[in-house]
């Protein structure tokens, strides 16, 4: 079956905006996004938060600097000032940022109380014990495809491509969390194929274009691919700006829960961040 989830996000936005509703006009958040430099993947996340805040009338203040000439100082700057406003919401730091600059700096200056992504320090260390009041968005993501389609995870064997903060690092400990038996699976593994072919949930975010083919995929099995990468022209290595996830589509024809990409993990992810906007604006003394 291959999840709608652009379906899903819908769902969930019609019940945001019933909480939304029931709201004062003071007490409604804005997501300021800070950004610097990006590709295409970057520019397709970006639209879809901005596409998605309108249809929730969640005023949105986004920030561009060059890749070239931002600092880390610079992107501390813009965080401190959004914070020094007092403003009612959330920041966004889309990542990847530029090799000059120090990501973790930036992250951690993100207070608990804005980071609905869940990327600072102190918020990672109160997900991985459980205490966070709100998940990563990936793995909010992962949650409600599984638990809408009744799937138990304790005792299932979960190959997880990649140990990037993002994606492989938080599904590594919400798995572990929910009684799975996680495998990581990096570039120093021996026989990636043999894990994967074994696993009866694959969860990639290595962002390597169709790494997963229907050959090391058993029959059955739940891919949940949140690699987002671009494909060039027809292998000319022109650049196309196509966005493609890590899985061939192809395998979606031995899964049972099969993600695409794009439409699958990346509206989702939208979705529970604009769902950890409204919670951590409900109490902003986090």
């Amino acid at each position: 079956m291959i999840i709608d989830g652009k379906a899903i996000a819908l769902d969930i936005r019609d019940i945001l905006l019933a909480e939304i509703r029931t709201r004062k006009e003071l007490d409604i958040p804005m997501l300021y996004i800070i950004v610097a430099g990006g590709n295409a993947a970057t520019k397709s996340f970006v639209a879809l938060k901005k596409k998605y805040a309108a249809g929730l009338g969640i005023p949105v203040r986004e920030r561009v600097f060059a890749a070239q000439s931002v600092t880390t100082e610079t992107l501390l700057g813009a965080i401190q000032e959004v914070v020094a406003s007092g403003m009612r919401g959330g920041i966004v730091v889309q990542l990847p940022l530029p090799p000059s600059v120090d990501t973790k700096a930036v992250l951690d200056a993100i207070p608990l109380r804005y980071d609905v992504d869940v990327l600072s320090e102190k918020a990672v260390r109160f997900f991985e014990e459980g205490e966070s009041p709100v998940l990563p968005p990936v793995i909010g993501a992962f949650r409600e495809i599984l638990e809408r389609h009744s799937v138990f995870l304790r005792g299932k064997r979960v190959a997880i491509l990649g140990k990037g903060r993002l994606v492989g690092a938080p599904a590594a400990a919400w798995f572990r969390r929910r009684g799975a038996d996680v495998h990581v699976v990096d570039s120093k593994t021996p026989d990636v194929a043999a894990e994967t072919r074994m696993a009866d949930v694959i969860v990639s975010g290595i962002g390597r274009p169709w790494f997963i083919t229907p050959d090391i995929v058993k029959d059955g099995a739940i891919l949940l691919d949140a690699g987002t990468s671009s494909l060039d022209e027809l292998g000319t290595g022109k650049a196309g700006g196509k966005v493609v996830g890590d899985a061939h589509p192809d395998t979606a024809e031995k899964c049972a829960l099969f993600t695409p990409v794009p439409g699958g993990i990346g509206p989702l992810t939208v979705a529970v961040l604009f769902q950890n906007l409204l919670t951590l604006t409900k109490d902003t003394t986090v």
